[in-house]
């Protein structure tokens, strides 16, 4: 159903902290033209725990209208409130969203058991498929893959995003959820570690500012081009750390300014702007990438 470099979309804001939905429909096209396979807005690099539900919803509808069905749309519809992540999935399913991703409960810390729960009320509320996300080192909730395989034997659950940084949980996750489950990196420097051990692609913040480059890495991988795909990531590499040199989507969100795909970098409370050893080592990343300024059409 997805494979390949998902792009795990920034929420483009004007110099006032609101949202620019001008820049943002700017880079659903550029994605389109870099050769992105599907556009994840509303995730963490979106910034969502910032956003009301009405800018939430108009975020992941701009994105689909723009898109108009030439690439899938996957809406971060995850919360923990429950109720809220159904009410999410519900609005995103009636927008025509492919699949929804849906991060663990943060802050409340749920049990495995309860875990379970959270996400069967989700699926049996709405149609919409889900993805589940798993990023211990920003929720305080780690989804464990035991758990994972029996979430996997729900119909409306279809793949995990793994951010864990443990390379180890990707073949644990495709023991416990059979070979039609779909596995997604989380991390942009493991992506491709993960694709060697089975996975399906990666939801990356890299590919906000280095589309194509992310793209052909995935394009290589799943084609079993390792030498490739090792010569475009080595490459990459310095701006995969460089991108979490501070809170993510800050980094990023300056690297796309630079490259002039948004026409701000300002991120919104209780984020602020990337400061200036972080635009220094993040340049030079871009430098090393060998990304210019984008050009357009």
């Amino acid at each position: 159903m997805f494979s390949g470099s998902i792009v795990a979309l920034i929420t483009p804001m004007t110099p006032s902290g609101e949202v620019d939905f001008v820049s943002l429909r700017r880079l659903v096209d550029y994605h389109m033209a870099a050769g992105t396979h599907a556009i994840a807005p509303m995730g963490t690099t979106g910034e969502s725990p910032t956003l009301s539900t009405a800018e939430h919803l108009d975020v992941v509808r701009a994105v689909v209208e723009q898109a108009d069905g030439r690439l899938p749309v996957i809406g971060g519809c995850g919360s923990n409130n429950t109720r809220q992540a159904i009410r999410l999935s519900r609005a995103m399913e009636d927008m025509g969203v492919a699949a929804g991703l849906s991060v663990t409960p943060y802050y409340n810390r749920p049990s495995q058991a309860a875990l379970l729960a959270h996400y069967t009320a989700i699926t049996e509320a709405s149609g919409l498929p889900q993805i589940l996300y798993n990023v211990p080192g920003r929720t305080g909730c780690d989804l464990l893959p035991d758990t994972v395989g029996r979430l996997a034997e729900l119909a409306g659950v279809i793949g995990i995003k793994e951010a864990s940084g443990r390379l180890e949980r990707v073949s644990q996750l495709r023991a416990c959820c059979g070979a039609d489950f779909l596995l997604f990196g989380g991390d942009d420097e493991l992506a491709l570690d993960v694709m060697r051990l089975g996975g399906q692609g990666v939801i990356s913040v890299t590919a906000n500012v280095a589309a194509a480059e992310m793209s052909a890495l995935m394009n290589a991988a799943l084609a079993g081009d390792w030498e490739q795909a090792e010569a475009i990531n080595r490459r990459l590499l310095p701006l995969h750390r460089g991108l979490f040199c501070d809170t993510n989507p800050v980094p990023v969100k300056w690297a796309c300014a630079e490259r002039g795909l948004i026409d701000s970098a300002v991120p919104r409370l209780p984020l602020i702007s990337l400061n200036h050893s972080g635009q220094e080592r993040v340049r030079g990343a871009l430098t090393e990438a060998n990304l210019r300024a984008w050009i357009q059409a």
